[in-house]
């Protein structure tokens, strides 16, 4: 293809410009009506953070709540010293509405502890010392002079209780076992004050119940493990941030060493992955239980079982070995062109070196993303809690107003309890029908929305200012006299006065995309049990689509950032210029950008690996020496998770300094190459380790 015709499909390249001496200073506010949106948007997320504040309640997903929707146990209430949340009868949970309405259809009181042995209302309502124990299970108002029907027809008393253990704050049944029957105390039958009930009967109510509150049952362990651990969770992430700084120094100075190094260490790392695995694999043969599938053992709540099964070591054998084999491939072919990376993030590491405030820039996004994070977070448990108490009609026999709408106040005195004089009124959840209630879900979606384009625009941020700190050093023609006295100061300082509507532009751009694809994965969950083979083909493509637009955008913004950095134009226009900056050079972005892009992967997959592995020792309890210094916990996979997930983070925030670093100068020297020749006119301005790799030099220098 003629040069002429290839620059005409991918603009024309940059002229000489004897002026131009990098980041340009004298520049105008850009996209300014996407900032104007952008301030009126965050106006009004914090007006949605008040109004959820002033209607919403977190103690709903903390305390259990009884029959009147009163939280039990919390302090400043009536039900202060009344934690426990007790059932009149039990057995109604085994009903399958229970599983629609996530309530038992029977009364429910807080209580000061369960019930500690077996007594009927028959039997206790004549002894006075036995039924002074009974009545704290009752409401109040009930007196020994009332007769056993006409306590039950009011809902006053259950009509029986049963020895009962406090779990997530609520009584349920401790049954025992005998001879492979249920027993309740010593005995598989009891009377219940009407007729004699099997001890099995208790089970169904159980386990509903059981289902009801399983997943606030997960989430109150991992809560307790968190507690237990944090202090050493915020160890284990010093740990990967020190390991993170530490590569990062010795990448400024012993740049081609440490690359190869960690390399070297990336392939021991997984290596040892592999064989700790096998060994595991072996030493689980034979033993009981170890060779069911995953299949078959199906969901758990303690992932420490899945560590009993030798399929779920061998599943990480054949993951590990996958990476192993890819990295060492990718090493061999690519091994001319990491030679070139290497250079280029020699220079990179020089850069930073002129601009050492660099490295710390991270932290203030980190400070930052922690904030919207934070806001996020809060405003949806607020919204989520925002409800008001709703009471329905429940009901054992045939009644034309079951499940409707009551009022507990009156509800003794009303039709509906005349018409089904066993029916109650009792909390069923929490609802709503004011305008405030229905728009409520919109309110939630707003604040996904707004979460995404707040931490998009914090990410954009840094982005576009370590890009503004890193080509001021390029252009430098004597460094560092050139270079602006604080570089990153200087280039946040742009960034925010010239260009928030540019950045709130990207990050618009960018979460519309993110916003879509959680909607389909909603539209996926929602259609799980669906056979339609179409729709979810259908779907697969598009989650795919959206995926890959994603990563299109995410490409299409940083290096629009960086050319925003430098020429100060509008996002479109940076966009569109280096995008075919990018199209002119394509050869060069395979060979230089992405084998660095790569190379700096595998330096935070090692920071990853070596905290990763400290903790998995330390945690579990594997090594006798850590064994009595490590907390007990119910999931020790929990602290894990959350330092490699914490270390990722850190270590991505400390290497995305250098990512930035290499795209800004890469872009920068392509630039450099088209608006230079090397002439004494027009010298390049790249350093001359990277004038060798290309093969150019500079007219006016010796020949060697």
């Amino acid at each position: 293809m003629p040069e002429e015709e290839f620059y005409g499909k991918n603009g024309e390249p940059r002229k000489h410009d004897p002026t131009f001496k990098g980041p340009v200073h004298n520049r105008g506010c850009t996209d300014i009506v996407c900032c104007i949106l952008f301030i009126v948007a965050i106006l009004a997320y914090v007006a949605v953070g008040i109004l959820a504040w002033t209607q919403g309640d977190p103690r709903k997903v903390i305390y259990p709540t009884d029959s009147r929707g009163q939280f039990c146990g919390h302090a400043g209430t009536p039900q202060e010293n009344k934690p426990v949340l007790f059932y009149f009868n039990i057995m109604k949970c085994a009903s399958p509405m229970v599983l629609l309405e996530f309530q038992c259809p029977t009364t429910q009181i807080c209580v000061e502890k369960c019930p500690d042995k077996f007594m009927t209302l028959v039997k206790s309502l004549h002894i006075n010392s036995e039924f002074e124990y009974y009545k704290k299970f009752c409401k109040e108002g009930v007196t020994n002079k009332m007769s056993v029907p006409e306590i039950l027809s009011e809902g006053l008393c259950p009509a029986m209780l049963t020895p009962s253990k406090s779990f997530t704050r609520r009584c349920f049944p401790a049954l025992g076992g005998k001879k492979g029957s249920i027993t309740v105390g010593n005995s598989s039958r009891f009377d219940d004050g009407t007729t004699i009930r099997e001890a099995k009967d208790l089970v169904d109510g159980v386990k509903n119940a059981t289902v009801v509150i399983e997943a606030r049952q997960v989430v109150m362990k991992i809560f307790e493990d968190y507690t237990r651990s944090w202090y050493w969770i915020l160890i284990g992430l010093v740990i990967a941030m020190l390991t993170s700084l530490l590569f990062i120094v010795l990448l400024r100075y012993l740049a081609g060493i440490m690359v190869w190094v960690m390399i070297v260490l990336v392939i021991l790392v997984i290596g040892y992955g592999i064989v700790h695995c096998s060994m595991e694999y072996v030493a689980l043969k034979g033993q009981a239980g170890a060779d069911v599938s995953l299949q078959e053992l199906g969901l758990q709540t303690d992932f420490a079982v899945y560590l009993q099964i030798r399929q779920t070591w061998l599943a990480f054998i054949i993951i590990l070995a996958i990476v192993e084999v890819i990295i060492i491939l990718l090493l061999i072919f690519l091994r001319k062109r990491i030679l070139i990376a290497i250079s280029l993030i020699k220079e990179a590491s020089r850069a930073i070196g002129y601009v050492m405030s660099s490295l710390f820039y991270p932290l203030f996004t980190f400070l930052l993303l922690a904030m919207v994070i934070a806001y996020w977070a809060v405003t949806a448990v607020f919204l989520s809690t925002s409800n008001e108490p709703i009471y329905k009609v429940f009901n054992e026999t045939d009644c034309q107003h079951s499940r409707m709408n009551c009022e507990p106040a009156n509800y003794s005195t009303s039709i509906m309890k005349a018409d089904c004089r066993d029916s109650e009124c009792l909390f069923a959840f929490y609802g709503g029908e004011t305008a405030y209630h229905k728009y409520l879900i919109g309110l939630q979606f707003y604040n996904v929305f707004l979460f995404f384009w707040c931490a998009n625009f914090v990410t954009a941020l840094g982005q576009m200012t370590l890009a503004g700190a890193f080509s001021s050093y390029y252009w430098a023609f004597v460094k560092p006299d050139d270079m602006p006295a604080y570089p990153v100061f200087a280039s946040l300082g742009r960034s925010l006065r010239y260009h928030t509507g540019t950045l709130a532009f990207g990050s618009l751009i960018l979460s519309i995309i993110q916003i879509i694809r959680v909607l389909l994965e909603y539209i996926d969950h929602k259609l799980k049990g669906a056979h339609n083979k179409f729709s979810k083909f259908l779907l697969c493509c598009l989650k795919c689509c959206f995926w890959c637009m994603e990563k299109c955008i995410k490409f299409i913004n940083r290096n629009a950032y960086i050319m925003v950095a430098i020429y100060g134009k509008s996002f479109c226009t940076s966009a569109k210029d280096a995008f075919f900056l990018l199209m002119r050079n394509m050869i060069r972005v395979a060979v230089l950008d992405k084998v660095t892009d790569f190379l700096l992967f595998l330096g935070k997959l090692l920071v990853v690996g070596l905290v990763g592995i400290f903790a998995f020792f330390f945690f579990s309890g594997r090594v006798q020496a850590f064994k009595d210094t490590a907390p007990h916990l119910h999931y020790y996979w929990v602290p894990i998770l959350t330092v490699v997930v914490g270390s990722y983070l850190i270590a991505h925030g400390f290497f995305s300094v250098y990512a930035m670093c290499v795209d800004t100068l890469f872009l920068c020297f392509l630039e450099d190459l088209e608006r230079n020749d090397g002439s004494a006119e027009k010298p390049y301005l790249m350093p001359e380790n990277l004038r060798k790799i290309l093969n150019k030099k500079n007219k006016a220098e010796p020949a060697e």
